[in-house]
């Protein structure tokens, strides 16, 4: 009979093992105790705050905040907090990332503000120029 392995049974295990009942196991290398087993100690570090923070633009983020764009200045606001807060932590590539950012979103919240002001400024005047005339 000619048919494949898979389809007659025969799966290439070989023949079972010539077992019979009452037989008893091969035996089998078991180790007589279990090795001590050693506990280390936990080791906590800490960080300690920065020696020479990097300058968090809190007092600029406020200002901006209140007096010249309130968007840029609450995202301004946002990173000195976070900045500040990883000052705390000793972390200062984090520190310095918050604050390039919060320094570049005042100083275009500082823009907006004199911007807007200016503009306002000069349209006082055209109307007042053009209420005269």
């Amino acid at each position: 009979m000619n048919c494949l392995p898979f389809l007659c049974g025969l799966q290439g295990y070989g023949v079972p093992g010539q077992y019979t009942a009452g037989q008893p196991y091969p035996p089998q290398a078991y180790p007589q105790q279990p090795a001590p087993i050693t506990v280390q100690p936990a080791v906590y570090v800490t960080q300690v705050p920065l020696a020479n923070p990097v300058n968090d633009y809190l007092g600029y983020s406020i200002f901006t905040m209140l007096c010249c764009c309130l968007p840029l200045g609450i995202a301004a606001l946002i990173y000195s907090i976070s900045a500040r807060e990883a000052n705390q932590r000793g972390d200062r590539a984090a520190a310095e990332r918050s604050s390039n950012t919060a320094r570049i979103l005042n100083h275009v919240a500082l823009g907006i503000g004199i911007g807007v002001f200016v503009l306002s400024i000069i349209l006082v005047t055209v109307v007042t120029f053009i209420g005269v005339n």
